[in-house]
């Protein structure tokens, strides 16, 4: 659906080099990174707002590199969106559809007002909204210009942990009726929950392009790593237990107990390598989850020793030094691994 085809810019002294990469009808793709590396730059350029100095980009199978940003049929939304602050959310969402001259108005923001979940606010101004319920409205106004690809620039950054979980939800669930999305973001998990690709940026080129599982168990360069800062990504499913606010997550053949509010069906698992504790025996206390397993692989990491243990599946602990020398690790030893069930974060 969209290609965007070996693209370069310069912006003053920073530039985009030689960027490649497809999104096909009804992904979800983030590009990941950290301030400054060009993410925003990059999305400015496929919606026509910077011109390109070389390559193409291709919408439909049209070339678009040169066309004005009314006719690309991209619609854009920022960190900090302004809405109009004299119209109304009504307003404000038919805005896009009064400019093309559309019919059918009401019935076509109402349609979107509901979408999104704010067809109870239609007749209030924006300053009288949340924050969660103002980027509600700026998504809607988006979607009302009924354009081919949304693109998304740090759409949660600047709102709180309630209404960031309430946004990612509405966002898959937007996805899910099948609008493509290219979401820019600095939060690995926030990426994590919402991408079915991933492109990972470093110092404005495009390092590494692949699903989530891949990124994260197979990072390309050291950058990524580092970036990412996670050893344990597991795929698997989510199930709930009976009588209990526990949930079981099950990769391959192992049940990890986990305490989440996910829903259950395939997920992912991240745990942090420093939440896993080693011993020779099963430790008594709050941890839940209790595997014996294999030491399959011992390396020094910048600050202490990853242990990386196959308990059915391989998991990485974090220990120190000297926590190593005292339990006599070495690779082949039988041991047992340790961690809570909140430990486990789990992403649909």
């Amino acid at each position: 659906m969209l290609v965007v085809d070996n693209i370069s810019l310069k912006a003053g002294t920073f530039e985009l080099t030689n960027i490649t990469f497809t999104v096909d009808q009804g992904d979800y793709f983030v590009i990941l990174g950290i301030s400054g590396v060009g993410k925003s730059l990059l999305l400015e350029s496929i919606a026509g707002l910077i011109k390109i100095n070389s390559g193409n980009i291709y919408l439909r199978g049209k070339n678009i590199s040169e066309e004005k940003i009314q006719k690309r049929n991209i619609s854009i939304v920022y960190q900090d969106t302004d809405l109009f602050p004299h119209l109304t959310v009504f307003e404000n969402i038919a805005y896009p559809l009064r400019s093309k001259r559309e019919k059918d108005i009401e019935e076509k923001v109402l349609k979107t007002a509901e979408l999104v979940g704010v067809s109870d606010k239609l007749s209030r101004k924006p300053d009288t909204l949340s924050g969660g319920e103002y980027q509600r409205v700026a998504l809607a106004r988006s979607l009302a210009a009924d354009n081919d690809i949304f693109l998304l620039d740090e759409p949660l950054s600047s709102l709180d942990a309630k209404s960031k979980r309430e946004l990612r939800a509405l966002l898959r669930k937007l996805n899910r009726s099948g609008i493509t999305i290219i979401h820019v973001t600095h939060d690995y998990e926030e990426a994590v929950s919402l991408a079915g690709k991933i492109g990972i940026m470093e110092k404005g080129n495009l390092v590494h392009v692949a699903t989530p599982e891949n990124i994260f168990k197979h990072p390309k360069s050291e950058f990524v790593a580092q970036f990412i800062g996670i050893k344990n990504f597991l795929p698997g499913k989510l199930k709930s237990l009976p009588q209990s606010d526990l949930k079981e997550f099950i990769v391959n053949e192992t049940r990890l107990f986990c305490l989440t509010e996910a829903d259950d069906g395939d997920a992912f698992l991240l745990i942090q390598p420093e939440e896993i504790s080693i011993s020779n025996s099963a430790e008594s206390g709050s941890a839940r989850n209790h595997f014996e397993g294999e030491i399959i692989d011992i390396a020094r990491a910048k600050i202490g020793v990853e242990v990386t243990v196959d308990i059915g599946c391989e998991v990485v602990a974090l220990i120190s030094a000297e926590s190593m020398n005292s339990l006599g690790l070495k690779i082949g030893n039988r041991i047992w691994t340790n961690f809570k069930a909140s430990a486990c974060r789990i992403y649909n």
